[in-house]
């Protein structure tokens, strides 16, 4: 029996290795999923790429030689697993329209969405919570109901939209920013922020409102808390009281939402990217859609969902962590 206990004591002194652990293993098997999910997803569209790059005239002996070319004569589990074992190795195989090496394709394009959504993230993150917390400190008071009623506003209209706003007054009738938004290599950093200032701006008005409510949330919660309403019986202001006691206790909800966000400035980069004509990696998956170029297309959707499935784990991982109950287990 003691040696029981003591094999259970020893089994709970590190709970946050092992939860840390299972979230990457849970991490590792939904990728694995999502990867299948997408072959599959692709293999069930209609249509053929060997009949459609040839056209409607191409012979059956045309077709099928084609075909045999790319590999589609091959099974589909054989073709998933051949994928699978060149994406591990960072080989995504080669492109069917361009004939080009994927991977060397989408280093630029991902180069640039990463770009994008950086820019986004550094200003719409700090602002976030910056709004947050003005809103908090000025609770049912006149700039806590103008937060709220323009993050309501911006959450109601979709990215096209706002994106095809912003064309139509800063680049046609102010005449004050680039359209399109093209960058190449070579460009200066200040040349680049200028020719991206419409995409980032898009970018940030979809992800700000909602991170913004959601640090909201997060503080206000907080804030009924015991230990926020004895500050305020010391007398502390209500600015110290948010800033000292309530935020550190909602890092684990406002990061989740931050990571969340972040994900989808990577992942929800397609419609701006296609909005203001962006080389980025959402307008190479749709350029490759529209000519049913599959190794490009599943490219593009496993790295996508391996970005979104590493910024969800990381958000796990952080709120774990700042668990003062799993740092310091008894």
């Amino acid at each position: 029996m003691p040696s029981q206990t003591a094999g259970v004591r020893r089994g709970d002194r590190h709970p946050l290795a092992r939860l840390v652990v299972r979230r990457l293993a849970l991490s590792i098997a939904l990728l694995f999923a999502v990867s299948i999910l997408i072959f599959g997803g692709l293999e069930a569209m209609p249509g053929d790429f060997a009949t459609t790059y040839l056209g409607q005239s191409a012979t059956p002996a045309a077709v099928a030689n084609l075909r045999a070319q790319l590999g589609l004569d091959q099974p589909a589990a054989t073709r998933y697993l051949d994928w699978m074992a060149g994406a591990l190795r960072g080989d995504f195989g080669t492109s069917w329209a361009s004939r080009g090496p994927v991977s060397e394709q989408i280093g630029q394009r991902l180069s640039n969405s990463l770009f994008l959504a950086g820019v986004a993230a550094a200003i719409s993150v700090p602002l976030a919570i910056l709004l947050g917390v003005v809103s908090v400190r000025f609770r049912d008071r006149a700039p806590d109901r103008i937060i709220n009623l323009a993050s309501l506003a911006a959450i109601s209209l979709p990215e096209f939209f706002v994106g095809y706003l912003l064309i139509l007054f800063f680049a046609i009738r102010l005449n004050l920013a680039t359209f399109p938004a093209t960058v190449h290599e070579g460009m200066g950093l200040l040349e680049r922020l200028r020719v991206v200032a419409l995409p980032v701006t898009g970018l940030v008005f979809v992800v700000l409102a909602h991170m913004m409510r959601m640090t909201r949330a997060a503080l206000i919660s907080v804030m009924s808390s015991p230990y926020v309403e004895t500050a305020e019986l010391k007398g502390l202001s209500a600015l110290r009281i948010i800033l000292r006691h309530a935020a550190p206790n909602a890092v684990a909800p406002i990061v989740n939402v931050i990571a969340l966000n972040l994900a989808y400035l990577v992942v929800g980069v397609v419609v701006i990217e296609v909005v203001f004509v962006y080389p980025g990696m959402g307008q190479y998956m749709v350029d490759a859609v529209t000519v049913r170029d599959m190794p490009v297309v599943q490219a593009c959707g496993l790295i996508f969902a391996a970005i979104y499935i590493f910024l969800n784990m990381l958000a796990d991982i952080i709120a774990i962590v700042a668990n003062p109950r799993l740092r310091h287990p008894r």
